[in-house]
């Protein structure tokens, strides 16, 4: 039995993942167990876990995969210094983040001082990483892959042609060109200074019109063979030393945009500020100058290798609302991305690619579902709902213990009458999402229901959309696109004559970010849905992740935390349920 660790560190989304013999069998991120959202470092409790689950020790462990090399790319950084003379300082943080990320077995014997990790640390490429995580996990034995993100190990973006087992890299975006950084930056400069923010520019953006596209191609330019460069004029990055944060906690970037950028768009907004038209008009200039440099890299992709499939990774694959037009506006027609495509997936990646190259078979097992994560029968649960007793007493709860059937009729009942339900289920979903086991569940025909939502549960910006989770069967007769996009990363408009039934679900510019549900592979799920489209007519509940500014919940504490400190109506765990008594 070959075991296989993989490791995304000393970054944002650290994350861990175990491979026995090429199979995926476990796959968490760090932030699920320090309860810090992209928590940043070494991945203890992730790898913890993971062991735990394949029961095994780390002195069982053949190869630990780690989807970064210090030593890629050495000439391009060479040259880099040579020709643009960057900040000392700059180069210096860089080589102290290089050295740290060589100390991996010092790591292991600090953390698990019981047990001697005996294998091999091999270091993966981290876009290679990347690209491992789609391609090797898609159903294709044949496809072109694209990695895209911010950077990492000097570059920004791959893509090549993958064939079985093997991954052809023919070309790449070096340091300092970035559509990840462009965005990011652009995302800083509307307020939104966390980070992984960008997501909150994407839902901006449909609030907007693009005025500003003019603009945002004198900061991004496109060349004739498909790639891109910026217009560093308007970015720091290159030569300046950017204050960053990667190790023990939340991961910050300093401000990436220069004053320049005032010049070209205005006073920058700070996050207290109100959201005017202007900046909603930027934000949507901003995701349609991105769509518009990938979709013409994706065209010249298609030209150059002449096939129909596309495996998508890197943090800018998270893009839904770009990926649900590939389709419409490149030659592709069938694509896949993996439920992790930032940088927790290259945890995956990199482990796939090790296993990939010390075999001579085939190791294509397309990951169709998340569930890789923590999970916990109805025993496990009645321990913690028994410490809990007391609260949830004081709280006006009633508790149940029900059947299968009887747990659906009485969600499908709850959900029908708007109550709010916290939904958790099996295995903790591998990736950002919650696809349907740790999630929040509610009424789509209730057009306050977002509004609900947002405001006193997840307590975040009012303009997020939530997303429709669809029976896989009712796609095409409620979207106008009939695809299979189990892990909620494509975007594409309902049909007009259905956006009045489901205005919860419904984006102000008509569209909703899919989730379609199969029965093979979450049947409860399936089940529950199912029964609420036989009681209304409707074949889709409104989905999103279990969490109040916060990592979505990993354990049973913290979704009765979640629950009891907000104001949902029930909380379904296992075979129980939790149920606010009003009277």
């Amino acid at each position: 039995m070959e075991i296989t660790l993989g490791l995304n560190a000393y970054h944002g989304d650290s994350a861990a993942c175990l491979l026995m013999d090429g199979k995926l069998v476990a796959a968490a991120e760090e932030e699920r167990y320090r309860r810090v959202k992209h928590w940043a470092g070494f991945p203890v409790e992730a790898i913890r876990y993971c062991l735990q689950v394949a029961g095994v020790s780390l002195s069982d462990v053949d190869t630990i995969a780690i989807n970064s090399d210090p030593k890629a790319n050495l000439w391009k950084k060479a040259a880099y210094i040579v020709t643009r003379k960057p900040d000392l300082q700059l180069i210096k943080k860089r080589l102290q983040k290089a050295q740290k990320r060589l100390s991996i077995e010092e790591e292991l014997l600090q953390h698990f001082p019981d047990t001697l990790f005996k294998g091999k640390v091999k270091w993966v490429e981290h876009h290679r990483a990347h690209i491992a995580s789609s391609f090797l996990a898609s159903p294709f034995d044949e496809a072109v892959f694209l990695s895209i993100d911010g950077f990492g190990d000097f570059s920004s973006a791959a893509w090549g042609m993958g064939r079985g087992n093997k991954l052809s890299i023919d070309g790449s975006v070096y340091f300092p060109h970035s559509l990840g950084i462009f965005y990011q930056a652009l995302t800083q400069f509307l307020g939104f200074g966390k980070y992984g923010d960008e997501y909150k520019v994407m839902g901006l953006a449909a609030y907007g019109t693009p005025n500003y596209l003019k603009e945002m191609r004198q900061i991004v330019q496109l060349n004739s063979d498909g790639s891109y460069q910026l217009n560093l004029d308007y970015f720091r990055h290159h030569n300046e030393n950017i204050e960053m944060s990667w190790n023990g906690g939340s991961p910050h970037v300093g401000q990436l945009f220069s004053e320049r950028l005032s010049e070209l768009l205005g006073i920058p907004r700070k996050a207290e500020d109100s959201l005017e038209q202007h900046h909603k008009d930027i934000a949507c200039s901003v995701q349609a100058m991105f769509e518009e440099a990938l979709f013409h890299l994706l065209k010249k992709l298609h030209d150059q290798y002449d096939t129909s499939n596309l495996a998508l990774s890197g943090g800018c694959a998270m893009n839904s609302a770009a990926n649900g037009k590939i389709r419409l506006n490149t030659p592709f027609t069938n694509l896949y991305i993996p439920p992790s495509a930032g940088d927790a997936g290259g945890a995956v990646g990199a482990a796939l690619s090790v296993w990939s190259a010390n075999t001579s078979g085939s190791i294509h097992s397309h990951l169709d579902h998340a569930s890789f994560g923590n999970s916990y029968d109805d025993e496990a649960i009645e321990l913690v709902v028994d410490e809990y007793r007391e609260r949830l007493t004081e709280s006006n709860c009633i508790i149940s213990k029900n059947s299968s059937e009887e747990l659906i009729a009485e969600c499908v009942d709850a959900i029908d009458s708007g109550m709010i339900i916290g939904w958790f289920q099996g295995r903790m979903e591998w990736g950002p999402r919650a696809l349907g086991n740790r999630s929040i569940l509610a009424d789509p025909r209730r057009a306050d229901m977002r509004d609900r939502l947002n405001k006193k549960i997840k307590l975040r910006e009012t303009f997020r959309p939530l997303a429709p989770a669809i029976l896989r069967e009712a796609v095409g007769d409620w979207f106008e696109s009939d695809y299979d996009v189990s892990f909620m990363s494509e975007v594409f408009s309902i049909r007009e004559e259905k956006r009045p039934l489901i205005p919860a679900v419904t984006h102000i510019d008509g569209s909703g970010r899919l989730q379609s549900i199969r029965r093979d592979t979450n049947p409860l799920y399936y089940d529950l849905i199912k029964a609420f489209h036989a009681k209304t007519g409707v074949p889709l509940l409104m989905n999103t992740s279990f969490n109040e500014n916060e990592p979505i919940v990993c354990r049973p504490q913290e979704a009765l935390d979640c629950f009891l400190r907000t104001r949902m109506d029930l909380l379904v765990m296992g075979s129980f349920i939790i149920r606010r008594n009003e009277d």
